[in-house]
């Protein structure tokens, strides 16, 4: 191994220069951010961040967050969820990896049931360092829009989805950022709902909205429609960058000609090429082999296809196979 290689098990021992100068790289984004961090602590998750030093110089860094249900869920369903990927610097060497995602491995083993890495780039060169440390690779899609100018990015979205952009307008449907916390709480209504109903997989309380909104690192662009939220979408940003679609929803079938959730994605794509930001990420269109609605949806705006997928370590196969079964009863229930 050449050099010596520091390892890090706090963010706290990292130096903001340090990780700022490693966030400039390809495979930097808004989720290995302290800002993203602070937030995860506020709404009162257990984040984690480890590193690897080599000649004063951060070359790979990973952070996440751990998840479990609660109550008696919590014992097979306690997951660590590291997003967006882990962090390299571009001359990163295989040892400095294979010792980060030791570090990994030794500090969760104990506190969750599976490691999962959600990828928003792509880290397919990385696959034959991880596979014989046990990381299975889980193919997972996901669309990238460019946002150059509104002309283009217009030129790309679907006829009819254009024509739902134009009808929306025409009734008097408009866009806004959100001033207000209540506006926050009536948003939350609407996407709590839709998760209720439709998507039935657990959301975070209104909380996560309202700290999210507070500390000012998402933008909230929220449709009115006779001064009533009837919809919108939650933006996280990284480094003007990236655009996050993180959360959508709309009461898409409540008003006529009228489609909420197609008005805030196009909102957020209009805000990201008037603001210079070149990206849009859906962020997830589902597993290939499985049928999935909301990529439909997310295909018509005209963003690429890409399959950066997912890394999934099992620690407990046991309650990893229990907690899976559970979700799934728990979306056949209802």
């Amino acid at each position: 191994m050449t050099n010596t290689i520091i390892s890090h098990n706090s963010i706290s021992t990292i130096s903001t220069e340090q990780l700022d100068a490693l966030l400039e790289n390809d495979s930097g984004n808004f989720f290995q951010t302290k800002e993203a961090l602070h937030f995860f602590r506020t709404i009162g998750l257990e984040t984690f961040t480890y590193a690897v030093e080599n000649n004063k110089k951060i070359t790979a860094i990973v952070s996440g967050i751990i998840q479990k249900e609660k109550g008696i869920k919590s014992s097979f369903t306690s997951r660590a969820i590291i997003y967006g990927g882990f962090i390299l610097s571009a001359d990163i060497e295989k040892e400095h990896l294979t010792e980060l995602f030791k570090i990994v491995i030794k500090n969760l083993k104990n506190k969750v049931i599976y490691i999962e890495i959600r990828n928003f780039n792509d880290y397919s060169n990385y696959k034959e360092i991880l596979d014989p440390m046990g990381f299975e690779y889980h193919p997972h899609l996901n669309f990238h829009l460019e946002c150059d100018t509104e002309e283009k990015a217009r030129k790309r979205v679907s006829s009819s989805k254009l024509r739902q952009i134009k009808k929306s307008l025409k009734e008097g449907a408009e866009v806004r950022e959100a001033k207000t916390e209540s506006e926050i709480e009536a948003y939350y209504e609407i996407l709590s709902d839709l998760y209720k109903t439709k998507v039935k997989t657990p959301i975070p309380d209104v909380y996560f909205f309202t700290t999210l909104w507070s500390q000012g690192i998402a933008k909230f662009f929220l449709v009115f429609y006779k001064d009533k939220v009837i919809g919108g979408i939650v933006c996280p940003i990284f480094k003007n960058k990236v655009i996050y679609e993180w959360y959508v929803c709309g009461q898409d079938r409540m008003y006529k000609n009228i489609y909420p959730s197609i008005l805030a994605t196009w909102s957020a794509i209009t805000y990201a090429c008037k603001n210079n930001i070149p990206r849009f990420d859906f962020m997830g269109a589902g597993r290939p082999d499985e049928d999935y609605g909301v990529r439909e949806f997310k295909s018509k705006f005209g963003g690429t296809l890409v399959e950066h997928g997912r890394f999934i370590y099992i620690i407990n196969p046991l309650l990893y196979s229990i907690g899976r079964s559970a979700v799934k009863a728990l979306k056949k229930w209802h």
